[in-house]
């Protein structure tokens, strides 16, 4: 992997898997099928940035980001957290880095417990984790800080979820995401259940508390105008596969994969003449079973550039430069020269193989050759 060995790492994920299984019987359960959430994913975070992952519902973006926490034990591959391979560890070797690794859950409503007070919520981690050393006290105005600082009041310290409207409870989570001070945070579409003038209020919230507490992010979304917005690099993924993974802004406006144009395409756009005169990229067909993937190009199925290689030949993620990795064996948006001089990256899958695109001079002119 090109980046293991960047110092700078602060999360390495290598040919990581996530498989689960699918048992029948009565008396002996036996494996009779494997869900592929996540399929040979690598790929590392460096301290600060933000990493954003995109992709429709079902390609495994949870999966991934349940599996950096090791709140799933991987079926495959390792995870590294500062160097340390945490893939293995025991459930009590994790816990003193349960502080350095929090979690904002999808779903402020189901991730709180309505049973208690937003007091207990904030300030039980502290305690669990060894924080609570200058007494109760101490705790109630710390928790009663972050609370602040999150956008609420020191008195919602005694208030119970129910009284809080969704975007304040998503304020909560945050607030006891940051309780331990943790260095990675992961958000698994942290404001995909919220309206849009208060998704706007929570993502800029996450921007100024990065600045703040110097907090490394995972951003999982399905929202590709939000992920824009907060991330430095946007990982895509498909059925499980990373097909493309670029900086933010370079991927927006220079998309190679197939399926990254077609969700950009999706985005709309505010003004009714550009959204009309654009043209949208429209995917035939139904996403496939991730328990029997399509074999080679998972996404083969819906593209409108496939051919019979996509079908046969697994593509490599290839790299075209500028840490823009892709993998296509019929890339969009790139010139001859950026083909020849592609290679394939370090972080391709090992089932991948080395099969580089053809420049499309080269590909047009066999065509020819064959036909003659």
């Amino acid at each position: 992997m090109s980046e293991a060995a960047d110092t700078d790492a602060l999360v390495e994920v290598d040919h990581l898997k996530q498989y689960f299984p699918i048992k029948s019987g009565l008396l002996i359960d036996r494996e009779v099928a494997r869900v592929h959430a996540v399929d040979d994913v690598t790929f590392s975070l460096r301290r600060g940035e933000t990493f954003g992952v995109v992709g429709e519902s079902g390609c495994g973006k949870s999966t991934l980001s349940r599996c950096l926490l090791r709140l799933l034990d991987p079926t495959a591959g390792t995870v590294r957290f500062e160097g340390r391979d945490i893939t293995t560890l025991s459930r009590a070797q994790l816990r003193p880095l349960r502080s350095e690794m929090q979690m904002i859950f999808q779903d402020p409503y189901a991730s709180l417990n309505p049973r208690k007070r937003v007091g207990q919520i904030v300030g039980d981690p502290i305690k669990l984790h060894g924080g609570a050393k200058g007494g109760e006290g101490s705790v109630k105005t710390r928790v009663q800080t972050l609370l602040e600082r999150v956008g609420l009041q020191a008195e919602h310290y005694n208030r119970f979820p129910h009284e809080f409207s969704g975007g304040q409870r998503q304020r909560i989570g945050i607030a006891r995401a940051l309780a331990l001070e943790p260095k990675l945070i992961v958000a698994d579409e942290p404001v995909s259940a919220l309206d849009v003038s208060v998704q706007a209020q929570i993502v800029n919230l996450l921007d100024d508390l990065q600045d703040d507490f110097g907090l490394t992010y995972v951003f999982v979304a399905h929202d590709l105008g939000v992920v824009r917005h907060v991330s430095d690099r946007v990982a895509v993924m498909y059925l499980g596969k990373v097909v493309e993974v670029s900086p933010a802004e370079e991927l927006y406006t220079k998309p190679v994969h197939p399926y990254t144009a077609a969700l950009l395409s999706a985005i709309p756009i505010p003004d009714p003449r550009e959204n009309r005169a654009r043209r949208r990229v429209v995917l035939q067909g139904d996403v496939p079973s991730p328990i029997d993937p399509p074999p080679a190009c998972r996404f083969h199925t819906r593209c409108p550039f496939a051919t019979e290689v996509c079908s046969t030949v697994e593509p490599p993620l290839v790299d075209y430069g500028g840490g823009h990795l892709v993998a296509c064996h019929h890339p969009q948006n790139v010139s001859e020269q950026e083909i020849r001089a592609a290679t394939v990256a370090p972080e391709s899958p090992v089932s991948a193989g080395d099969l580089l695109p053809e420049p499309r001079g080269d590909s047009a002119r066999a065509a020819a050759q064959s036909s003659s």
